[in-house]
This record gives C-alpha cells, sequence and structure tokens, in this order.
C-alpha cells in the first residue's frame, strides 16, 4: 500500500469515529460508494481533492487536519 493514502485512510477514520459518524453514513454523505469509502479508509486508493474536500466538509474539519504530516510517512 501507498504509505500517503494509508495515512491519509487513517486519518479519515479516526476523525469519522471522533464525530460519531458510520462509515455508510460518510459516505453517503460524500456522494461516494460505502465500499469505495472502506477503501479510502484503509488506503487501497489514491483519492482526488476534491474527495478530499467532500470528506472533510462532512466531518466538519478544514481538509489539512485530514492530511499526515510528512514525517508520519517516513519515506526511505
Amino acid at each position: 500500500m501507498d504509505k500517503l493514502a494509508q495515512a491519509l485512510g487513517e486519518r479519515i477514520r479516526a476523525q469519522r469515529k471522533a464525530c460519531g459518524v458510520s462509515q455508510d453514513a460518510l459516505a453517503l454523505a460524500c456522494g461516494i460508494d460505502r465500499s469505495y469509502m472502506g477503501r479510502i479508509e484503509r488506503g487501497e486508493v489514491n483519492i482526488t481533492i476534491e474527495k478530499l474536500y467532500r470528506i472533510a466538509d462532512e466531518l466538519a474539519c478544514d481538509p489539512s487536519f485530514l492530511l499526515p504530516k510528512a514525517t508520519e510517512l517516513k519515506f526511505t
């Protein structure tokens, strides 16, 4: 898996849970297929900036909050 996609997915999942929103409800609100939302959270896909903004809007946070810090990625 791509480290960036995986770290982003983990941050989306954490924020979703902190907001008390189910994965299905988030997918529906964002207009994203529920299985695709699962793939996003598992870091199996690279999402578009548009989807990042939709997800952040539904989770009431800034898109940059969902982006992992470069130090978290440990590129080698």
